[in-house]
């Protein structure tokens, strides 16, 4: 069984899409995953399941629409893979605040359009990098204003994208450890 994260799009943000992990735990368990641990409230999630990434994205996804009536966009990523993230990190230079460092990670690669209207929207001081099927993105003044944040966190990029922020992907790669 490999060891795997689940980063699941748009899971308790305010009052919509509410999963409690504890919930969240059992029913993946019930499904036969192994050690499942849940990090923060957000949707992070790491478990141990046979398969391929794409296979237990959708067995999780199936898993969440059965156990608590959601559809959810699941995104997972191979322990390996997200220590490649975490090695990769093309911003080390200029990204000094773990908060407003956020990656995306995507089902598949945007097309390169999708990347130049990111590109051109971003502000003076911001950075963004796409790698693989994951977009680096600097935020310095906060995602609270951000053009490029908006663009990041929407639903334009033509494929499933969620974002975690630098604090968090490292977490997650040590709890996956």
């Amino acid at each position: 069984m490999a060891r795997v994260i689940v980063l699941l799009r748009g899971i308790n943000l305010g009052s919509r899409n509410r999963i409690a992990m504890p919930a969240l735990r059992e029913a993946l368990e019930d499904a036969g995953f192994d050690d499942v641990r849940t990090y923060l409230q957000s949707g992070n999630v790491v478990l141990s399941g046979a398969g391929s990434a794409s296979a237990v994205a959708k067995q999780c996804g199936r898993v969440i629409e059965q156990s608590f009536g959601l559809e959810i966009d699941v995104v997972v990523r191979t322990r390996a893979q997200l220590a490649r993230v975490v090695e990769l990190n093309p911003l080390v230079d200029v990204a000094t605040n773990p908060k407003r460092y956020q990656v995306s990670f995507l089902s598949g690669k945007p097309s390169a359009s999708v990347m130049r209207k990111l590109e051109e929207s971003a502000a003076p001081a911001e950075r963004v990098v796409l790698a693989g099927r994951e977009i680096y993105a600097w935020h310095p003044d906060g995602v609270g204003r951000s053009r490029l944040w908006t663009l990041l966190a929407g639903r334009g990029l033509g494929v499933t994208a969620t974002a975690r922020n630098w604090t968090t992907v490292t977490s997650l790669l040590d709890l996956a450890s």
